[in-house]
């Protein structure tokens, strides 16, 4: 007795007994368990080696850096900031065994060359020497800084700190802090002092500085620094904050008369000179700070590779003795550490620039 199956939609679609039907839906199912164990070997033997090599990109972060890295400094050659990132960028150069070649471009109060680096490519070829001024006080000073110190950069981690001076011309009838501000509130207004530029550090500072002794001081800015010391040391102005070096040769030739340094320690380069709240402002505190920092997106192991560098070249004795002669600090940190440093730092100064009310166009 045969089996008839029906043809056509729904139906076997072939003849052939129940026996043989078994026996070839039997070869099928071993076919497709066999197709299955040798695709499920071939996903465990090369995904496996996928996930520990990380792919191409993870190969290319481990090889970083093939080629030259650019530390781009948002200032002019010569300054503190030039010098501080040189430093760093010879030892650095050793440790990746790639030269790390520094890159000035000043302008914009250090917005352009900053600007430059939010807008490099995330491989951590292209690195910002990061300062006060332009990851603290600029997004708030500049109306269109043209950048975010929080979202648009990567923080690799800090470089050091630094203290500035409050200098005063020796005609001045005030010979420590606490004598300043007395003179200040007699005569309301009449005491100048002088900035590099409207919207600097040494301008914010002043203004932090009036604010905190609740005095009224009169701001005159100047084209640079050199001149801004030229007319404080000719009488034409009062008083000055600045780093220290540029006028660590006034201090000590009399020129110039120190009140207090502004960090919350003295100053090895002026230790016989008081901090601004032992000489009579209880609680001041205002440094200079330098950092590391590499476009937003710059992979982790890259990050972490550079923060290395960097920290291994703090440790250096030649670091530090170049450093000490600057009045720098070193303070290396992980770059979470420093990313929370500059969210504290850009908090700080943004509200006191807001509250002022103080833009450069």
């Amino acid at each position: 007795m045969r089996l008839r199956t029906r043809t056509g939609t729904g139906s076997l679609g072939a003849r052939g007994t129940h026996k043989e039907i078994k026996m070839r839906g039997d070869v099928s199912r071993r076919r497709v368990l066999a197709l299955a164990t040798i695709s499920l070997f071939s996903f465990t033997i090369f995904g496996a080696a996928g996930v520990l090599s990380g792919g191409p990109a993870a190969a290319q972060d481990a090889a970083f850096p093939t080629r030259p890295v650019t530390l781009i400094v948002p200032f002019p050659a010569g300054g503190g900031n030039d010098a501080t990132a040189r430093v760093v960028a010879d030892k650095m150069s050793g440790a990746l065994g790639q030269q790390v070649i520094v890159d000035n471009r000043g302008g914009g109060g250090g917005n352009i060359g900053t600007r430059a680096v939010a807008r490099a490519p995330a491989d951590g070829y292209t690195l910002l020497l990061g300062y006060t001024g332009t990851l603290s006080i600029n997004p708030s000073v500049y109306r269109n800084a043209g950048y975010d110190p929080r979202k648009d950069f990567a923080a690799i981690g800090m470089i050091g700190v630094s203290p500035s001076v409050f200098v005063v011309n020796p005609k001045v009838a005030a010979t420590s802090i606490a004598e300043f501000i007395a003179l200040a509130k007699a005569t309301p207004g009449k005491l100048d002092y002088a900035s590099s530029s409207a919207g600097t550090v040494g301008h914010i500072m002043a203004e932090l500085f009036a604010k905190e002794a609740g005095i009224k001081l009169s701001h005159i800015p100047y084209k640079g620094t050199a001149p801004a010391l030229n007319d404080l040391v000719g009488g034409h102005v009062a008083m000055m904050i600045v780093p220290i070096v540029p006028v660590l040769g006034n201090v000590k030739g009399g020129t110039l008369r120190p009140l207090g340094v502004t960090s919350k320690t003295r100053s090895a380069l002026l230790p016989d000179v008081p901090t601004v709240a032992e000489a009579g402002l209880p609680g001041f505190s205002a440094e200079l700070q330098y950092g590391l920092l590499a476009p937003a997106g710059t992979p982790p192991a890259v990050v972490a590779k550079l923060n290395a560098a960097l920290n291994a070249a703090l440790a250096n004795p030649d670091v530090k003795a170049r450093f000490a002669a600057e009045g720098l600090e070193p303070r290396p940190m992980t770059p979470q550490q420093y990313a929370d440093y500059i969210d504290t730092e850009e908090k700080t100064w943004g509200t006191l620039v807001r509250s002022l009310d103080i833009k450069v166009e």
